[in-house]
């Protein structure tokens, strides 16, 4: 046991009583509780812990509501001599309810690694069809075609979906990440709307084609990490039909280049390169050009401008809406949730936390992915808050504002990836 401080003090297992908050000097998988520490608020939570064989608890008495039984004031005590715990059958029955959930959560990171690895395939795919789409066209527009096929036979056939915070990924390889996130959340965002399957195909080809006009542009103004002067963003704004041209010359066909020319038009006619409106924009073209948009305020190529997932979709949903098809805006924010996947969170426990994934049917319950000091990063609790009713989200928190020694255990993205995981919804409606 860690020594006593002037925040720490020792109290008997018969001192606890519920609004004292309590630390557990134990292995986190051998009690039945979501935390080391907490504030007892049930009779049931004091009986449990009263079993645990504990001799001598920690508690802080300024995060407690009330003083400890036969306290007058906090002190350190020293500890008496363990008494052999009482088998308590709520007790067993909420450890051996945590076990299960600890198995399921070493599958469900067994599935995220799973998960990494596709993505990485995918990216090594499109980084070699991008150095060889010009020079073998035939050959890599049938890779597109299967890589594409794979995503929807792997993403769309499945009757749950949920969207994964994959990782940072290194290399320069930003481009074919892009691409595969538009991709991904389009093929996402199309089935939702009901698009047929033969369309969601034609959607993942154009997604992850939309940026093939960038290749004749030069590399400072294309992937700039400097302010665009005027004449720049003119140049950049022509990779559009620069895209469709390159697109004719290898094959594409039409769907996929109104896609590629059309993926910066906005619903109010502000966008580019024809300053469309509404239904004037090709309707698959009109699901890439949220994501892209979406994609680009999280994953920039400035990242000292990167929003947050949280912060960009606030920004797209109470400033810029009008610029957005609205339908497919409100199914976006529906799969992304209130708090996206990649969002840094402070709970109502105070404990500081990852969104990892989203829970649809409840928003404000996503699962989320625990920073504690005592427990290894590898280890890191992954919680559902759909079964943790008296823990809430309190706020969203920006990476900025979080210690180094928090922000390297959670490691909230750089760069934010989506991917699918079909494990994520089940019983999420009962």
């Amino acid at each position: 046991m860690p020594p006593a401080s002037h925040q720490d003090f020792v109290l008997t297992p018969e001192q606890l009583c519920i609004g004292v908050f309590v630390h557990i000097d134990l292995p986190w998988f051998s009690h039945p509780f979501s935390f080391n520490s907490f504030k007892i608020r049930s009779a049931e939570q004091l009986a449990i812990l009263r079993t645990l064989g504990v001799s001598h608890f920690r508690y802080d008495p300024d995060r407690s509501d009330v003083q400890p039984r036969g306290m007058a004031a906090p002190q350190p005590a020293l500890a008496p001599p363990p008494e052999p715990p009482v088998e308590d059958p709520a007790a067993h029955s909420a450890l051996a309810s945590k076990q299960e959930r600890i198995a399921r959560l070493a599958q469900r990171k067994r599935q995220v690694i799973e998960v990494e690895k596709a993505l990485v395939k995918a990216a090594g795919v499109m980084r070699n069809i991008g150095k060889n789409l010009f020079a073998r066209p035939k050959e890599c527009l049938e890779e597109v075609d299967e890589l594409v096929n794979q995503m929807v036979t792997a993403f769309l056939d499945q009757p749950e979906v949920a969207l994964h915070v994959i990782g940072d990924h290194a290399g320069g390889e930003e481009t074919y990440y892009h691409g595969l996130n538009c991709s991904i959340l389009s093929m996402m965002l199309a089935k939702e709307l009901g698009f047929a399957r033969a369309h969601c195909q034609i959607l993942g080809v154009g997604a992850l084609l939309h940026d093939i006009g960038l290749n004749d542009i030069p590399d400072r103004v294309a992937r700039p990490r400097h302010e665009l002067t005027a004449p720049e963003r003119n140049l950049r704004q022509l990779h559009c039909e620069y895209g469709v041209r390159l697109g004719k010359q290898i094959g594409l066909p039409e769907p996929v280049l109104r896609i590629i020319l059309q993926h910066h038009e906005l619903a109010d006619g502000s966008g580019f390169p024809n300053k469309l409106k509404g239904d004037q924009i090709d309707p698959l073209a009109r699901i890439v050009s949220l994501v892209n948009y979406y994609d680009n305020l999280c994953n920039p190529a400035d990242l000292a401008k990167a929003m947050t997932p949280h912060e960009a979709l606030s920004l797209m949903f109470a400033q810029r809406r009008a610029k957005f098809d609205t339908r497919a805006l409100q199914v976006m924010i529906r799969c992304l949730g209130v708090y996206p996947p990649g969002t840094v969170v402070k709970l109502s426990n105070d404990a500081i936390a990852l969104v990892s994934s989203v829970n649809p049917a409840k928003p404000l319950r996503p699962w989320v992915t625990v920073y504690d000091p005592n427990i290894p990063k590898d280890e890191a609790i992954m919680l559902d808050l759909e079964e943790e009713p008296d823990i809430n989200i309190a706020k969203a928190l920006r990476p900025i504002q979080l210690p180094p020694e928090v922000y390297e255990y959670l490691s909230p993205r750089k760069r934010v990836t989506y991917y699918f995981d079909a494990d994520s919804r089940k019983g999420r409606t009962q």
